[in-house]
């Protein structure tokens, strides 16, 4: 899992069907201190995340497809969980 800060979402006038209704997310990996830590990347949102949170991240292909519920989706990287604190 990533942890990440949401930067923006992606506005597309065309997507692949199982995209369609579904928001995209602009994040930047962070580390447990909040500093970003890495490059930004894009990732579908399964759980109503907005700009400035702080969320988790899987970017595997199969965990994003069986979360997606369609084992043929066109994805990667999908947002699971907004954090509310970390403790490290």
């Amino acid at each position: 899992m990533i942890l990440a800060k949401v930067l923006g979402t992606v506005t597309s006038t065309q997507k692949h069907g199982i995209l369609v209704g579904k928001k995209i997310l602009v994040l930047k990996p962070v580390n447990p201190s909040g500093s970003f830590s890495g490059k930004a990347f894009c990732a579908l949102d399964c759980v109503q995340a907005g700009t400035g949170d702080t969320v988790l991240v899987i970017d595997e292909g199969n965990s994003a497809r069986s979360i997606l519920g369609d084992p043929e989706a066109p994805a990667r990287t999908v947002v699971v969980g907004i954090v509310d604190s970390l403790d490290f």
